[in-house]
């Protein structure tokens, strides 16, 4: 695992290779082990690496790499998982190929240099971003894996063209301007998170997963990003032909599953697993022991508040396997402590809080091992989360009353005195009574205006409903949430929900999650349920295999179920998250006081005071909850400030 940054336009910086060391040392973390610069004069290009040696050790493995004809040059961050394949069809087209090392940089600089960059990246199963410069033809191409788990910002600010893995790179050049775009933090608001392709800066893009570009003419010439692998229409033929029998359909399942592992624990340096005891991680944690000759090395982060600990559950799916597990348990202190961290974790503003028990696990595992194999994905592709059942089961409760109805119902309810309802509600029965109803009715009435699925998930996962209410002077954007178009393959809401997740919550929120909390602690983390093969056989698996009596994951944990008892699985689901809601009322309320203060937020000029007090007052006097909302502006905030230091 690595990291890459670079700049094409003014030859004066290229000359003075330090402004690319500079920009390549700000990702450090990324990687420690080696650095390189590569610069061509005459074009004004520079190329940075830091590298995170996990494959060949040894100098062969340094970026970065140029082709023996000196045509190209690559940087390159990430491991490709089927290298050595790709090594053995290119030495059968070329007996007189020769290597100067094992490395995977090498084998994909080959590659590169013999099918060219989109026969290369549809051979690929990977997770990677890479920078290939072609000094023939003068063109730099930048590229990004199927899912997005290697991330990749790129746009021009002042007379340059910059690219990197993480927006600090690019922020470290002297023409950089980094100019907040508010347009993108009313999407922050509605999504806790940047969604691709914006960025928070105005000019500066992501990359969308399974895409290329091509920036010709002194990077002044960029392109539009090319798709080398659609997921939507994966998506679409998968669920028209989805057919098949349980256990042919587990059988087949089992055995992507142990290549996809197995391939990913290749490495020359020690390798572990997360194990949070849930169905994920536990899978991919019992498919590396079937497969290791010795215990293998697992890590878990405990809680002592109860609601939102797994350790206990970690622990006994590790003695069952037989690994070698660690847990750490952890004080509500301890976890606090990595907030102020955050900001210059993740670049950009970003509140998924359990973006702190990740950093927490992350910087376990990585005094123990330098790669850990991880679980997420599994959701996506197996129906695995709760609000994919509570959204189904109401809107096929909505979805039978006509619009206007459910307009007159929805006015009806959003003037209703929701706090004396939820007194009155009291006196009834406790089997009757509704948890925070003064935080449901209103969200209920929202509920019930929207005149199809699409635009009600959209709402289901928003945090922000109105967020231009919210910051100054923006207008939100449309993304793949609001636009119908291009899924009319996928009629049902439960595939929508799978679809736009892997869309839009999977690569900007839990893989961005992942990536940024275990390289801030150079920890490479792999990631096997996305397996682009798996991903294909998952939407030719029909739903009511996914989803049936009542619970999620069905098919794989009949997979599992073949490594670790049932008994010891089948528990509720529980959250990877921190008790911000109480923390907020408590140990870091003075903390947010300062960030939410009226006077601050006026002269800062990004949001309206009036409604954040209003959200802040109410959660702090326990009138209604507003913490995930609460913590978007306070995670902005807390990055703002982080900006201006």
């Amino acid at each position: 695992m690595c990291g890459i940054a670079g700049f094409w336009g003014n030859k004066r910086w290229v000359v003075d290779k330090t402004v690319a060391e500079r920009m390549a040392l700000r990702i450090q973390s990324r990687g420690p082990d080696d650095a390189g610069v590569w610069n061509d004069v005459a074009a004004g290009l520079a190329l940075a690496h830091r590298r995170l040696a996990v494959i060949d050790l040894s100098p062969a493995g340094h970026q970065p790499m140029q082709s023996p004809c000196e045509r190209y040059t690559l940087i390159f961050n990430g491991e490709i998982y089927n290298h050595q394949d790709l090594r053995a069809d290119l030495e059968a087209q070329n007996a007189a190929f020769k290597w100067r090392g094992h490395s995977d940089t090498e084998t994909l600089l080959a590659a590169l240099r013999h099918w060219g960059v989109r026969g290369t990246l549809e051979r690929l199963n990977g997770m990677f971003a890479f920078a290939l410069w072609d000094a023939d033809d003068q063109i730099l191409f930048l590229a990004r894996d199927r899912m997005g788990e290697k991330p990749l910002y790129y746009g021009r600010s002042g007379n340059n063209f910059l690219f990197g893995s993480e927006l600090k790179a690019l922020a470290a050049h002297p023409d950089w301007q980094g100019k907040i775009d508010r347009d993108a933090l009313a999407l922050y608001m509605r999504h806790n998170y940047v969604p691709t392709p914006w960025s928070i800066y105005q000019g500066i893009a992501k990359l969308p997963p399974a895409h290329f570009v091509a920036i010709r003419e002194n990077g002044k010439n960029v392109g539009e990003p090319i798709c080398y692998w659609d997921l939507g229409k994966i998506a679409e033929q998968g669920v028209a032909a989805a057919v098949g029998e349980p256990v042919a359909l587990t059988d087949e399942l089992d055995g992507l599953l142990r290549d996809a592992v197995g391939r990913r624990m290749a490495a020359d340096v020690p390798l572990g697993a997360f194990l949070s005891g849930g169905y994920d991680s536990t899978t991919v944690a019992a498919l590396m022991q079937a497969q290791s000759e010795r215990p293998i090395k697992t890590f878990t982060i405990g809680f002592y508040e109860k609601g939102y600990n797994e350790a206990q559950h970690a622990k006994a799916v590790a003695e069952h396997l037989g690994t070698d597990h660690t847990e750490l348990y952890v004080t509500p202190e301890e976890a606090m402590a990595v907030i102020p961290k955050l900001p210059a974790m993740y670049d950009e503003p970003f509140s998924d809080s359990s973006q702190i028990p990740t950093f927490l696990v992350s910087q376990l595992a990585r005094q123990h091992v330098t790669v850990s194999l991880s679980g997420d994905g599994g959701d996506e592709l197996f129906y695995g989360y709760g609000r994919y059942f509570k959204a189904d089961a109401i809107w096929r409760k909505l979805g039978r009353v006509p619009v206007p109805l459910r307009r007159a119902l929805a006015s009806l309810i959003a003037h209703a005195p929701a706090r004396g309802l939820e007194k009155a509600m009291g006196f009834l029965p406790r089997r009757l009574r509704i948890d925070h109803f003064a935080d449901r009715l209103p969200k209920l009435a929202e509920m019930l205006a929207y005149p199809d699925s699409q635009s009600f998930y959209r709402h289901f996962v928003s945090h922000a409903q109105k967020p231009e209410e919210l910051v100054l002077g923006a207008k939100e954007p449309h993304t793949i949430l609001n636009r119908s178009e291009g899924m009319s393959g996928l009629p049902g809401l439960r595939e929508r929900m799978m679809y736009l997740d892997a869309m839009t919550y999977l690569p900007d929120d839990i893989l961005t999650k992942v990536d940024r909390a275990s390289m801030a602690v150079s920890l490479e983390a792999r990631v096997p349920l996305l397996d682009h093969r798996l991903i294909e056989f998952a939407w030719r698996v029909p739903t009511d295999y996914k989803y049936r009596n009542g619970k999620g994951k069905w098919l794989l944990r009949q997979v599992l179920y073949r490594y670790v008892p049932k008994a010891l699985m089948d528990r509720p689901k529980m959250g990877f998250g921190v008790p911000i809601e109480h923390w907020l009322r408590g140990p870091l309320r003075e903390w947010a006081e300062e960030l939410l203060d009226e006077k601050r937020l006026r002269e800062e000029g990004f949001f309206n005071p009036a409604p954040i007090r209003k959200m802040w007052e109410e959660h702090v006097s326990g009138k209604r909850r507003w913490h995930y909302y609460l913590w978007d502006v306070l995670m902005f905030q807390a990055w703002l400030e982080h900006q201006h230091d």
